[in-house]
């Protein structure tokens, strides 16, 4: 190779390799290595093309021009990125063999003629190299030359090899950087959505709760207007802890609509053993099927009713026992709170209990309340599950 081509090929391939070290997102080298690729072996287009589980190639990046029309599968004319070249095509074979091909006349050799996309029969000398490395290949990197150029040599197509595994293995490394300096973001967030949910939610929960027995032990003896003032701080309280869980959510999942563990069971724990502190009985808590594995939006609205069936227990009943049940099967996610107190005595409001109906409505369930003297008063909330 000559000297002045080998240095210019080390150079180049030191940049990318020190961008990719850099942490660069692997997107943003990617076009720096097609145009560094076109550059070496004098080519008019360039094109790195990344495989797909199916085998097909899709192309990433692309230095140059495209004469008119489009790749199959792009979608805008003369911008080939995008683009899906067949799994049968001659660079995806390349992709996966390892094997480099270079043709003089793309349209007329056999072994590439039947696979060229419209916008690509303006060129003629053709090379592809496999892009990536022996354990990881990511796909090809292909350079062209205007139909009537001189083809490509040998010595071309050994710098494009060596330059597409270099290159490759940039690339490996840019995405292992990248991967690792996200599990450090998704670390911290995850510590600081644990920190919010078992300190800041609980002790807010707790206050809200004292709050409202001071106020019921106070009745008669505060203004309306205080009265009044106490009640909406229970509501803000009870509005900030919906704002915060939304908030934990968000942070442990990127797409925080999706169907992922929503850890119900861990939350109910934590609510029953609130409770229990304020109450002085701990609640027995009983968990059936996995629970764990409903909806989000779902788990929040559950979390949500057993925090206020909990907090009618804690403000009316003065009860002695209190079971938790929460059970998931195939008719969808149930939650029921029994107690053996002294019942919803006549006059409270029900205001509460009329968010638990609401939010069973909403996720096309129900809400039943069971109350008496005697007996206590059971709270049974069901929804039904996809």
């Amino acid at each position: 190779m000559d000297s002045s081509l080998a240095g210019r090929t080390l150079a180049a391939a030191t940049g990318i390799t020190t961008a990719a070290l850099a942490g660069d997102d692997p997107d943003l080298v990617l076009p720096l290595v097609v145009e560094q690729a076109a550059a070496l072996t004098g080519a008019d287009l360039g094109l790195a093309m990344v495989r797909s589980s199916d085998g097909t190639l899709t192309v990433e990046a692309a230095h140059g021009g495209v004469d008119g029309g489009t790749l199959e599968g792009s979608s805008s004319v003369g911008d080939p990125v995008g683009a899906v070249l067949s799994a049968r095509s001659t660079a995806a074979r390349v992709a996966r063999g390892g094997v480099p091909v270079v043709v003089d006349e793309l349209t007329s050799d056999p072994r590439t003629a039947p696979f060229v996309p419209k916008a690509l029969r303006g060129y003629g000398p053709f090379a592809v190299a496999p892009f990536g490395t022996r354990e990881r290949r990511l796909g090809a990197l292909a350079v062209y030359r205007r139909r009537g150029a001189a083809g490509f040599s040998a010595e071309s197509v050994e710098v494009l090899t060596a330059f597409a595994a270099q290159a490759g293995l940039a690339l490996v490394l840019a995405e292992g950087t990248t991967a690792r300096r996200r599990v450090a973001v998704y670390q911290e967030r995850e510590r600081i959505a644990r920190d919010l949910h078992d300190v800041i939610v609980q002790r807010l929960y707790a206050a809200g709760m004292q709050l409202d027995l001071l106020g019921r032990g106070l009745a008669g003896r505060l203004e309306s207007g205080e009265a009044q003032r106490l009640a909406e701080t229970v509501d803000q309280l009870d509005t900030t802890i919906g704002e915060i869980r939304a908030t934990v959510r968000a942070l442990r999942s990127a797409d925080p609509a999706e169907s992922a563990p929503s850890g119900l069971a861990d939350s109910a724990r934590a609510e029953a053993a609130t409770a229990g502190e304020l109450l002085g009985v701990a609640p027995t808590l009983e968990l059936t099927g996995p629970v764990d594995d409903v909806p989000n939006t779902v788990a929040d609205h559950a979390r949500a009713a057993l925090r206020e069936a909990l907090s009618n227990v804690v403000r009316h009943s003065g009860a002695g026992r209190v079971v938790i049940r929460l059970r998931r099967d195939e008719h969808g996610l149930r939650v029921q709170v029994v107690d053996d107190g002294c019942g919803i005595p006549p006059g409270v409001t029900r205001r509460g209990l009329r968010h638990l109906e609401e939010r069973a409505a909403s996720a096309g369930g129900r809400c039943t309340v069971v109350s008496s003297p005697r007996s206590g008063t059971d709270v049974t909330w069901t929804v039904p599950l996809p």
